[in-house]
């Protein structure tokens, strides 16, 4: 029974170290929201939504919903890593309470900014979640011109 308790108690200290490490490297926000994603799953009833393909082969897809032209909920999905789920989660958060024009001031750098600090190597995941959320406001757009054309029709 000892050596079942030796290797718990190894892999306590692994997972300890892991942590330790990825709070180090990515910093507070990082970690607890990617423990704690907020944002996540998908949004039933949205009025638009987009999804992209990163080149690393993570893709975030986005939820809104709109109430008189302003994001009222925002949700996001990914089959991504722990970048790619916390830069959704920050994208989502970001675009609440804002038009479709202040969507798209919603960059990367931005994003970045928000979880404090984001290592070069996957700096490529907050491109991709503002990129997502620039083609969902592609899409909300052209929906709006449509319903304008059928309601003038």
């Amino acid at each position: 029974m000892r050596m079942g308790n030796d290797i718990d108690h190894f892999i306590q200290k692994i997972q300890e170290e892991i942590i330790k490490q990825a709070r180090k490297t990515y910093g507070e926000v990082f970690f607890h929201r990617w423990q704690s994603p907020l944002y996540i799953g998908r949004l039933e009833g949205a009025d638009v939504s987009a999804q992209l393909k990163g080149q690393c082969g993570d893709t975030i897809v986005i939820f809104l919903k709109f109430e008189n032209g302003i994001v009222e909920k925002a949700s996001f999905e990914t089959d991504g890593c722990a970048p790619s789920i916390v830069c959704g989660s920050i994208a989502a958060e970001l675009t609440l309470g804002k038009d479709p024009e202040m969507l798209l001031e919603i960059t990367a750098e931005k994003i970045i900014t928000k979880i404090g600090r984001l290592p070069e190597e996957v700096r490529h995941c907050a491109f991709l979640a503002a990129a997502v959320v620039h083609s969902a406001v592609d899409r909300y757009m052209i929906q709006q011109i449509q319903k304008d054309k059928d309601a003038a029709a």
